[in-house]
């Protein structure tokens, strides 16, 4: 097995390629949410169906799924640097094609591949910083890291209404794509300069039934959700045993792969030997259940129910945004010192915000609820700041930097399978209500942000069980034999 490049010491540039790295990270995770606001301009713009213009948001988070293990394994193998730069510029070709789409069909095609594009690029993120930095700089890095995962998703309706404000008409659109063009050519030549070099830690043959098996397992599951808007869960309802089943094969296989000595594409040891992963990544699927959810759920009762344009709907949830980035960068200076209890009182802050928001805006007045909700999603925004960053730093830390992509793919796709769930069953059990209420937009937005806070509390649930088993591990570790040795000569003294 090749180790891989040896440092003397750290690289005196991490802290600007980290800067480069979170910028890509911003802009690829922004396109997740950011087009959701320009789909009715875009349907008048290429005479679309709205099934048809859906795939524009569907299919770029289907194959952002997709790509994001074995891209993390290709970076681990092959060099996480040739990766970045390949699926970067990949990206801003992508964009440019979506921006000049000249039919829906075409514009879909781009997304698609666009998807590949940030599922490459979003594993190396959290490797690079597995990579570049140690000790508490590495918690400070997934603290900048947090943030820009908790602004990125929840500024995204805002800067899209932005731009279709300054960018009028139905072709306004357009520039949601052609925005990424300048910012990725610059991160692309920044990321040339800055990235440190290096062959991957490890090579090995692809594992390609493990490939089919991961990758038809998650196709089969998200598939109906990202189709939900169009009756996707009804009809494909028989993709979601055919998918477990696939992921339980693949669970099955890379262990015969890892037990015989070859190069699983996750190894299975991550899960069973890595403290704190395997429930650093249950808490982070479940909570992007409620997290990715709630975006939906606030654009449909402030546009549809209230009236509000993009724009003003996009900053009504502001505040939690800011929340989120102050704290994220606080969180990643106190992950040392606290560990999994900063998770678990960043949960009980997102339950805290979130419930207030859903009692507010269920039973006061539209008008005024929604200049109370603003303390209460600060608040939450407080929480998930010290939820997302602290949760990332603690399931990475003890993975070994050969396996930092791969294990940084797993837990990201695991947010995209959660984020998935949340997208399609908040909005869609606001619709249920709204129907089953007579058009009643207080009880929908209010029995949908109970549901987020249920996503929360389970997630709670997983944290609290983390940080006891912390708690028990640490008390029955043995003191150092300095410290019994001064204990002795203290009582004989």
């Amino acid at each position: 097995m090749n180790p891989g490049p040896v440092q003397a010491g750290p690289d005196p540039r991490r802290w600007k390629a980290l800067a480069v790295t979170l910028v890509v990270g911003f802009m690829i995770l922004l396109d997740v949410t950011i087009v959701a606001v320009a789909l009715p301009s875009m349907q008048r713009g290429l005479a679309a169906s709205p099934a048809e213009v859906q795939w524009v948001v569907s299919g770029y988070a289907l194959t952002f799924a997709l790509s994001l293990v074995l891209a993390g394994r290709l970076g681990d193998a092959i060099g996480r640097r040739r990766i970045f730069l390949t699926a970067l510029g990949a990206f801003v070709l992508c964009s440019m094609a979506a921006g000049a789409a000249p039919t829906v069909e075409l514009l879909v095609a781009a997304r698609l591949a666009q998807g590949v594009a940030a599922g490459c690029l979003a594993p190396q993120n959290s490797a690079l910083i597995q990579q570049l930095f140690t000790g508490a700089e590495r918690g400070r890095a997934f603290g900048f890291f947090g943030a820009t995962v908790g602004i990125s998703s929840a500024v995204g309706p805002v800067t899209g209404g932005l731009i279709l404000a300054l960018a009028s008409g139905d072709e306004g659109w357009r520039w949601i794509f052609f925005v990424n063009v300048p910012i990725g050519v610059g991160a692309l030549v920044l990321a040339a300069r800055l990235l440190p070099g290096g062959r991957g830690a490890r090579r090995g043959s692809l594992d390609l039934v493990g490939v089919t098996a991961l990758g038809g397992g998650v196709l089969l599951v998200m598939l109906p959700l990202v189709q939900a808007d169009s009756g996707g869960v009804h009809r494909l309802w028989w993709m979601f045993p055919a998918g477990a089943a696939l992921l339980a094969i693949f669970a099955l296989w890379e262990r015969r792969v890892a037990r015989r000595g070859g190069e699983p594409l996750l190894d299975p040891r991550l899960f069973s030997e890595t403290h704190g992963f395997a429930a650093g990544a249950a808490l982070a699927a479940v909570y992007f259940v409620g997290f990715s959810g709630v975006w939906l759920v606030f654009a449909l009762f402030f546009q549809d129910g209230l009236g509000f344009s993009p724009l003003v709907s996009g900053l009504c949830v502001t505040p939690f945004a800011i929340g989120s980035a102050g704290a994220a960068v606080v969180a990643g200076r106190l992950v040392e010192r606290l560990g999994r209890l900063l998770t678990v009182l960043g949960l009980a802050g997102v339950m805290v915000g979130l419930s207030a928001a859903a009692l507010l805006l269920g039973f006061a007045v539209p008008p005024v609820a929604v200049w109370a909700a603003v303390p209460a999603l600060l608040v939450g925004g407080i929480g998930s700041g010290f939820v997302i960053s602290p949760n990332v730093t603690m399931t990475l830390k003890e993975v070994p930097v050969r396996m930092a992509g791969a294990a940084g793919g797993a837990l990201q796709t695991g947010q995209r399978l959660g984020g998935a769930v949340g997208t399609a069953a908040l909005p869609g059990l606001y619709y249920l209500v709204l129907a089953s209420s007579g058009g009643d937009i207080t009880d929908a937005v209010a029995v949908a942000l109970g549901a987020a806070v249920a996503a929360v509390a389970v997630a709670l649930a997983i944290a609290v069980a983390e940080w006891r088993r912390d708690g028990r591990a640490v008390a029955a570790r043995p003191l150092p034999p300095e410290v019994t040795h001064g204990h002795t000569h203290a009582r004989h003294g």
